[in-house]
């Protein structure tokens, strides 16, 4: 199964690093060590250290006196800087590059990557614009799901699922999908989902549903393959959800969600972390879902509302390159 190769992944977000503590991703087939010194400096090297093998990102950091920082092995304290150079034991001398860095396109707190691959299409300029103007909350469910790239992408531009995977969530009564503006590698989908009226004991478990009306309005924006951002608008705040995903391995991928808002009244301050819980609520059930599917599944049933679904295929299938629109409706 193609992983997409061109396309720019967002491997994560700056407050997702603690100074000088490495992070394992995974991106197409291979592992990497991430860090960020305490100067904001951020490297990426190949995870498996050139002696035996161990993983870096098992290992630690360790500041230097100019503020940067090298990533150590667990297995024998080697250190790395960001070039994947090391000072072998008894020598003073720095070898040549031995582990190869992975090039990052940084802009903000956005860490971005091609996977060592020649860029087919741009980065996305939207999450530039987004924290620009709004607040950012914070990010959640940062995890791998054992599902293959496409399957992950179907799932997340199924407009027909909401009233079954997160049906008891939401209480969301039925989906209507109201347009699809096909933009070729770019579209918009506007879904109503009413659902029904929570009860006082509903709202006591999670405050985050006063930011929920009777109908929830979805705007979702969607670039594949790398990301999809959910407009939201409620009279307590402007809500900006934004889901990326990034293909780990054939049969692995990862989504997290970073969630910036705009307040409109006090009270949005105070439901933050709701919101955040209930995003995180929603992954979970995605996930679950994808666990327990037959992904090869010949499917001899269509629904209405497939439209996304039918993007995410003929893209899929002519990436990289931008067919004629011919979803819109």
């Amino acid at each position: 199964m193609t992983m997409l190769s061109g396309s720019p992944w967002l491997l994560a977000y700056r407050s997702m690093l603690k100074p000088n503590q490495p992070m394992k991703v995974s991106l197409q087939g291979n592992d990497y060590v991430l860090w960020q010194d305490s100067t904001g400096e951020i490297s990426c090297l190949s995870n498996a250290c050139p002696h035996m093998g161990a993983m870096l990102s098992e290992g630690w950091c360790q500041q230097r006196k100019d503020k940067s920082s090298v990533v150590i092995c667990p297995f024998h304290a080697l250190e790395f800087d960001s070039s994947g150079c090391t000072i072998l034991p008894g020598s003073n001398k720095s070898t040549k590059s031995l582990i190869q860095p992975l090039e990052l396109i940084v802009q903000g707190d956005f860490i971005w990557s091609y996977g060592g691959h020649e860029a087919k299409i741009p980065i996305p300029t939207i999450m530039n614009e987004i924290a620009a103007e709004y607040e950012f909350i914070g990010f959640t469910k940062n995890r791998s799901i054992k599902t293959d790239l496409l399957t992950l992408l179907l799932n997340m531009h199924d407009y027909n699922h909401q009233n079954g995977t997160h049906r008891e969530l939401f209480e969301i009564e039925e989906v209507q999908l109201k347009q699809f503006i096909d933009n070729g590698l770019h579209s918009h989908a506007y879904v109503d989902q009413p659902r029904k009226k929570p009860t006082i004991r509903d709202i006591l478990k999670n405050p985050g549903l006063l930011a929920m009306p009777k109908v929830l309005q979805a705007h979702l924006e969607n670039f594949f393959p790398c990301m999809a951002v959910m407009h939201g608008e409620s009279p307590l705040l402007s809500l900006k959800e934004c889901h990326f995903y990034i293909p780990e391995s054939p049969n692995s991928s990862r989504v997290f969600i970073l969630m910036f808002m705009k307040a409109h009244t006090p009270i949005a301050h105070f439901i933050k972390r709701n919101l955040l819980q209930l995003v995180e609520l929603v992954v979970e059930q995605d996930a679950d879902i994808l666990g327990k599917i037959y992904a090869n599944t010949p499917q001899h049933i269509k629904l209405n509302n497939e439209v996304g679904m039918d993007w995410v295929r003929r893209n899929f299938e002519t990436f990289p390159l931008v067919v004629e629109p011919n979803l819109s409706r």
